[in-house]
């Protein structure tokens, strides 16, 4: 097994999980929160918009099962890369899209399909998604984890706030 992880923020975290969890290769997809300045952060302070955190997931992946690139393109189809300023009807700092790389492997990934992205002529906005160095990663508190498993019609609600929408019309 070649054990690798990818970190992506792309909006409220609930949300984030479930598309990468569904991929063969995947270990695990764990909720929490990086980017910021505050060691241990609790949700309430990272909503605060104070601690520069980002809700964040951190996918631990087999990568000769599954590729940090194709973990990115699932990503363009999970989070709107034109939205600077939040993710569907979640707004605020804390919810911006951001790629954070582990490697310089990985940023030349994201930063390639980045690219690739804002020449596909698939938006009509540009392409604002940061690609940033990975920072020490917190795990968020307990009832966030999984919280499509343990709370399906809130996590169903969640969805129709505008990222079902978004990957239906994004997945290809």
């Amino acid at each position: 097994m070649n054990k690798e992880t990818a970190i992506f923020a792309g909006g409220c975290f609930w949300c984030m999980v479930h598309p990468f969890d569904q991929q063969p290769g995947i270990i695990s997809v764990v909720s929490g929160y990086t980017g910021g300045h505050v060691p241990n952060p609790t949700y309430e302070q990272v909503c605060s918009e104070t601690t520069g955190h980002t809700e964040t997931v951190e996918i631990t992946f087999d990568a000769d099962v599954i590729s940090y690139k194709e973990l990115v393109s699932i990503y363009w189809t999970v989070a709107d890369p034109t939205d600077a300023t939040g993710q569907f009807q979640d707004r605020g700092d804390s919810y911006r899209p951001v790629i954070y790389y582990a490697n310089e492997e990985q940023k030349e990934i994201a930063e390639n399909s980045k690219n690739e992205l804002a020449n596909s002529g698939a938006y009509d906005e540009p392409i604002v998604t940061q690609i940033q160095p990975s920072k020490e990663f917190y795990v968020a508190e307990d009832y966030h984890q999984d919280f499509y498993k343990k709370n399906p019609e809130r996590f169903e609600m969640e969805e129709r706030g505008g990222r079902a929408e978004f990957m239906e019309k994004h997945q290809k």
